[in-house]
This record gives C-alpha cells, sequence and structure tokens, in this order.
C-alpha cells in the first residue's frame, strides 16, 4: 500500500475530530506531505526517510511554523501504522522534529484595549469586548447568543463559529454536548449596551432568554 491510500484510510477513521480540524487534516497532505511521500510504499519508512521529508521541507524553504505540522500529520500516520504491526521498529524512532518555538503571546494592556474599543463599529467592539472580557475565542465570540446567558453575570458558550465554513459548530477538542461557563464581566455588558443595539435593546439587569438570531447575524 502507498502512504497516499493509508492516509486516506487514517482519515476516514478521524471520525472524533472537529469539521475545522478535518479540513485542516485534509489540507496539509495535499500541500505538504503528499507530493513528496504520496507515491512511497508503506513497507520502504524508516526514520532516514522521515528526517528526508524534513530536509526536503528545509530545502523548499518552508518556515519552522510550515515544517511543524506536516511532520505531525506524517507521525501521526506512520505510528498508526507502527501499532498495527507494519514495522518491527518505530520508523520515526530517533527523527529529530522541526523545532518551531511561537513567540510569545501578548496581552494587551488596559490602555491598549481601551483604544481597541473605539477602533471599530459595533459588531468589533462586540467581539473585542467578549474576547477581553469573557476570555472567549474568536469563533466563540462570534457564535454568541442572548439565549446562553444563563445568569445577569455568567455566560455558556456551548458552539463556535467556523471561520472556513461560516457555519455553528461544537466547541474544538470537545464533544458536541460539552460546554463551558464563563464570568460576564459588568464592564462588558456596560460596554456593549452602550455600543451594541442588539445588547442595547435584549439585554435585561437578570437573567435573559431570547429566540432570535445570534448577534453576528
Amino acid at each position: 500500500m502507498q502512504f497516499r491510500e493509508y492516509t486516506a484510510e487514517w482519515k476516514a477513521g478521524r471520525r472524533d475530530l472537529a469539521e475545522s480540524s478535518l479540513r485542516t487534516l485534509e489540507s496539509l497532505p495535499e500541500h505538504h506531505v503528499l507530493p513528496t511521500l504520496g507515491s512511497r510504499r508503506m513497507s520502504t519508512f524508516d526514520h532516514k526517510v522521515v528526517d528526508g521529508f524534513i530536509r526536503t521541507m528545509e530545502r523548499n524553504g518552508a518556515g519552522l511554523a510550515t515544517q511543524s505540522n506536516p511532520f505531525d500529520k506524517v507521525k501521526s500516520v506512520l505510528l498508526d501504522a507502527y501499532r498495527l504491526g507494519i514495522y518491527t521498529e518505530n520508523p520515526v524512532l530517533g527523527v529529530k522534529p522541526p523545532q518551531y518555538d511561537p513567540e510569545r503571546a501578548v496581552i494587551p494592556s488596559p490602555a491598549q484595549l481601551r483604544d481597541i474599543r473605539t477602533a471599530g463599529d459595533d459588531l468589533f467592539l462586540l467581539i473585542a469586548d467578549l474576547m477581553s472580557g469573557c476570555g472567549m475565542r474568536n469563533g466563540e465570540a462570534f457564535a454568541v447568543n442572548l439565549d446562553n446567558l444563563v445568569a445577569s453575570d455568567v455566560y455558556r458558550i456551548t458552539e463556535q463559529v467556523n471561520q472556513i465554513t461560516k457555519t455553528y459548530g461544537r466547541l474544538k477538542h470537545r464533544k458536541p454536548t460539552d460546554y463551558r461557563d464563563v464570568p460576564l464581566p459588568a464592564i462588558t455588558v456596560r460596554v456593549q449596551a452602550r455600543n451594541s443595539r442588539a445588547w442595547r435593546e435584549s439585554v435585561p439587569p437578570g437573567p435573559a432568554r431570547m429566540t432570535k438570531p445570534p448577534l453576528h447575524e
């Protein structure tokens, strides 16, 4: 069996992944892995072949971040084959992975947040406040809905918007029924009541329930 064929079967078994992760899983091999390794027979892989794949990416000028994700996928596929007994020895044992060290995240200061809150329209302000005040990811903030206000100071995150398909989906790395409750600071409610028509018209002082579409629509 060729690596291309085995990878297709391996991807078909990843039914537990979120849709966005599945799309990434499809695009990475297609653009970074299969052109180099797709036709190679599974039985011919060893640590030298994997190391050669990394050096090919280096010669093609791929950055460390670009190298890291394809390597992780190749490693996952080969370890799956190793667990099934295709190899007597781990084919990635001893391979030095790309040393990607992402830069430290920068957290805006209170002064910078004040500037951000004057830099856009109501929708931008809504997203900025939900991310800074409630700790939401951007996809979660775009899926915000007043139905999820379980108390005047608590918001329940149950879904997120897929940035590729623009549709609702489960939270990343969580089961479909999973959720997490986050604090809803009073300042976030006040800012949105002042800057967002949707919040100004709909948010009462206590728990809110509504059936109209999510705010980002």
